[in-house]
């Protein structure tokens, strides 16, 4: 029997209601006459506590509150991609055309269509014994997804019935399973609860880069498909740039993108830019395999701490096909304010900065949901999800909780830096305070597809860094001037590794991406580069007639000049470079 109480209590996005001796934790319901949708986060007896995910403005007391007996869950199903969704998976774009700009009460929308039919290619064969994750055929979503439609993952049996190509609507039957002598009948569409993880055969190690085309990423901190990562930084920093230069340009088979309380102009710019954007790898538009979940700071706030379940939740889905997802949050601070506020208002102990003492946990959570699997199904595939969080730590102050807890579970920390950001270096990414935890795992893979030097010039390019942070105050007591020949070498390879190598303009057609060649071929120069004057110098050479070589300016101007396609020019490049430091070591002679 499905609960029947009534409203007793408003307190923002927190009702409580009683007469609710039927319901179970996690429950959704229907809150008031316009059916607003909630989640029951607390029972004591007769009485919920309801979290709403929509506006209760003119919310009455005594107003009836229904039970649905299911938990808060996403709809899977063909559909999916090319979507923008709130974050309880509402389509945004059929509610504006029936609602208008804004949204009001529970207008029966379902998250997919249920008219639209898909054309249902069947590959199992009927008398085959079936388990989750076994796929029963295929359609194709979009010219780049091709949908696996699989057995739900708590079903098995034997497959009595399927139906031949054709178009279906998405809850039409297109399998039947037989199983303890019941005949089960499959849609296309799924359910799964937001809160608990999909499950999978077993976890593996990841062992390949998510290739961004960004070079301060890809060949200085590098993610790992099925990684974690986080971007803090303050206000102004470009953590939401840098995410949509990740979703744009990542080799992940599918980009699921979640605004999660960011301003609403910087998710118009989202909305407006994706649908024009091309895939550098295959040619089609970049929508054909993007899926966005927009969660805007004047949304209700209580629908922001649910979107990231949604995100994730999707990306599993996907996840269990075989394919490879990438999950950008933006910004995690924002759901977590959104915890801070609804624990609030259930009156419970704030810990730190008055955030929730269940933080952590919530953020582990989150996290831990990525990672490469090895799928359930017969025919074992390999999927991964890695999550990107941009993290937004008030003033800038990376001691806050968010920021601090979220290091402790991912394994990349890409620090935004508002120096650099004020002096247009971007991607502001500060290379001393950036780590990545996946270097040795990923070195084979460089090694094996690039260029097995990868690893150790990646490190030499590092140190000339190093060094040049460790001069930065001699430097403004004396100036470079005073510095010894080999010192001043140093500063100015360091400079041309920040100019020409870290800095990287998201609007240039050719510097926009990077591919893994092109950015070791370029950071092989550079080092190269230091090198040789380092030879000249030891040998007598005056630093100011290094730095008066003409090759520095070409190496400079290398990134929007040379195309990924014509690679080969930084060879030639390489060669001149050469010619320059023997014609000058000659001299010396």
């Amino acid at each position: 029997m499905l609960a029947k109480g009534s409203v007793i209590r408003v307190a923002g996005p927190v009702v409580e209601a009683k007469d609710m001796a039927q319901a179970v934790m996690h429950e959704m319901v229907e809150v008031g006459k316009e059916g607003l949708i909630g989640e029951i986060i607390r029972l004591e007896g007769e009485h919920a506590t309801i979290q709403v995910y929509q506006n209760t403005t003119g919310l009455k007391l005594n107003e009836p509150v229904l039970g649905t007996g299911s938990p808060l869950s996403v709809e899977l199903a063909p559909g999916l991609v090319g979507t923008v969704f709130d974050g309880i998976q509402r389509p945004l774009e059929v509610l504006r055309e029936l609602t208008g700009p804004f949204i009001t009460g529970n207008s029966g929308v379902t998250p997919l269509s249920r008219k639209k039919k898909w054309t249902f290619v069947p590959t199992a064969k009927v008398g085959t014994m079936l388990s989750g994750g076994d796929i029963l055929g295929t359609v194709a979503e979009t010219d780049l997804v091709e949908h696996r439609i699989m057995v739900p993952p708590t079903l098995q049996g034997k497959l009595v019935d399927i139906a031949p190509k054709g178009d279906y609507t998405i809850i039409e039957v297109i399998a039947t399973l037989e199983s303890n002598g019941k005949k089960i009948e499959l849609p296309m569409l799924q359910k799964w609860p937001v809160r608990e993880p999909r499950p999978h055969s077993r976890r593996l190690l990841p062992s390949v880069p998510l290739i961004t085309g960004q070079r301060v990423i890809d060949t200085f901190f590098p993610i790992a498909k099925g990684g974690s990562a986080a971007i803090p930084g303050g206000f102004g920093t470009g953590k939401t740039v840098t995410q949509q230069q990740l979703a744009k340009w990542s080799d992940a088979n599918i980009i699921i993108y979640v605004g999660c309380g960011e301003r609403g102009n910087e998710m118009v710019d989202v909305l407006t830019s994706f649908p024009e954007l091309i895939d550098p790898t295959t040619g089609h538009p970049l929508m054909e395999r993007t899926l966005l979940v927009a969660n805007t700071s004047n949304m209700p706030v209580s629908a922001r701490e649910a979107s990231i379940y949604t995100g994730i939740t999707i990306a599993e889905y996907f996840r269990d096909m075989g394919y490879t997802v990438a999950v950008m949050a933006d910004s995690t601070s924002r759901w977590a304010e959104a915890l801070r506020e609804v624990s609030g208002r259930l009156e419970e102990m704030p810990a730190e900065e008055g955030f929730p003492s269940y933080l952590p946990s919530r953020l582990a959570e989150f996290y831990e949901r990525t990672g490469v699997v090895e799928t359930l199904g017969s025919e074992k595939r390999l999927g991964s999800i890695c999550a990107i969080g941009a993290v937004s730590p008030p003033g800038g102050d990376f001691s806050e909780p968010v920021t601090q807890h979220t290091k402790r579970f991912t394994r990349v920390f890409w620090s935004l830096d508002p120096e650099l950001a004020d002096a247009r270096h971007y991607p502001a990414v500060n290379w001393m305070q950036s780590y990545s935890g996946y270097i040795s795992e990923l070195a084979g893979w460089w090694h094996k597809n690039v260029d097995k030097d990868w690893n150790s010039y990646r490190e030499e390019a590092m140190r000339i860094l190093q060094a040049e942070d460790d001069l930065k105050n001699i430097v403004k007591l004396v100036g470079p001037e005073a510095l010894p020949d080999k010192q001043r070498l140093i500063l100015e390879t360091a400079r041309i590794i920040r100019i020409a190598l870290l800095q990287q303009n998201a609007l240039d057609p050719i510097d926009t991406y990077s591919s893994p060649q092109k950015q070791f071929k370029m950071l092989k120069i550079i080092v190269d580069f230091h090198r040789y004057a380092d030879r000249v110098v030891s040998k007598g050479a005056p630093i100011s007639k290094v730095t008066q070589l003409p090759i520095i300016e070409e190496i400079m101007r290398m990134k929007i000049l040379i195309p990924n396609d014509k690679i080969n020019l930084i060879d030639d490049l390489d060669k001149r470079m050469q010619q320059h430091f023997e014609e000058l070591e000659a001299s010396l002679r």
